[in-house]
């Protein structure tokens, strides 16, 4: 059974969190909790069958590209991945005709993933197929922040207003935070952002619904879940904290610093993982992390936006 939440979903493209409503949000839970039972299982939904998925990844990645093709195979897509260095682009043409081209060539859909912020939405808007954004600059990672809460989901509840996470790290850089900020707020749950205040700034206050503390244990205080964030040197100018080290012996998530929690707090991470940065390995790989759990996670919660989203083309 796979049609049931496509009622509840009216859009064409995943574009970002911010305009999403709650009931948007949960049909997409819901899907994915209808897709997860399947995938310890080799049989594969048919709900794409017949279409062809581009995965246009113009920046590096590994689990986001990888989870997309396994969610459209999954779904019986037939599945083209170009990356940057292979496509026209690097030749001058523009990000424009270099869609059209791929549309001409009888794609269904494109999933696609750019360092300028707004990529997605600019394509969305000038082609008639869907448009899934897996990450466009500092802007937005939506699918990321789908399954972050929906991992919360399976741990705490399905409800899981009134609960607290503190995102820790590069904020400032992070469109995983500012997908997840959008995402959690909006079902409910406090957040807090940590880090140095190069890389927390306040004015992260005027999202309704969170806190910028820099002080850690202050940060951990209270939390039922604590997502860490790698340093995104790639996406910084210029240096915003004296060393990795130092920043590791501020924030870092250490053995001594897990005994702040509460003894139910999860550690969760998008990857990928800095090991011995943000945090240290036997915590990274113990028994309260949820990490993995994130990624194949990632696998539903994007079978059900692509499932979804391809809705459109027979409406």
């Amino acid at each position: 059974m796979t049609e049931n939440n496509t009622a509840a979903w009216t859009r064409k493209d995943l574009i970002g969190i911010e305009h999403l409503s709650k009931s948007e949000i949960e049909a997409i839970f819901a899907q994915a909790e209808i897709f997860k039972p399947t995938l310890a299982g080799r049989d594969k939904q048919t709900s794409l069958h017949g279409y062809t998925v581009v995965n246009l990844f113009l920046e590096p990645s590994t689990r986001t590209r990888t989870a997309f093709e396994v969610s459209a195979k999954r779904l019986g897509a037939d599945v083209i991945s170009i990356a940057g260095s292979a496509s026209s682009l690097v030749k001058g043409e523009t990000l424009r005709d270099t869609a059209l081209n791929i549309r001409a060539l009888n794609a269904d859909m494109i999933i696609m993933r750019h360092s300028a912020a707004g990529a997605a939405a600019y394509l969305a808007r000038v082609m008639d197929i869907p448009i899934i954004n897996a990450g466009d600059g500092a802007h937005a990672h939506p699918t990321q922040a789908l399954l972050d809460a929906f991992t919360l989901r399976e741990r705490f509840g399905k409800d899981i207003s009134g609960r607290k996470v503190t995102i820790l790290g590069d904020i400032l850089f992070s469109r995983v935070a500012r997908s997840n900020i959008y995402c959690l707020t909006k079902l409910g749950v406090e957040v807090t952002l940590a880090g140095p205040t190069t890389l927390v700034p306040q004015t992260f206050t005027n999202y309704p619904g969170v806190r910028v503390v820099h002080d850690l244990r202050q940060a951990l205080d209270g939390a039922d879940a604590v997502m860490l964030l790698r340093i995104q040197h790639e996406r910084q100018t210029t240096t915003h904290f004296p060393s990795l080290g130092e920043y590791t012996s501020m924030f870092g998530l250490n053995k001594k610093r897990m005994s702040w929690l509460k003894p139910d707090a999860i550690i969760m991470h998008p990857g990928p993982i800095n090991r011995g940065v943000e945090v240290e390995s036997d915590i990274a790989d113990g028994p309260r992390s949820v990490i993995l759990d994130q990624v194949h996670n990632g696998i539903a919660v994007r079978m059900a936006v692509l499932h979804l989203c391809a809705g459109s083309l027979n409406k």
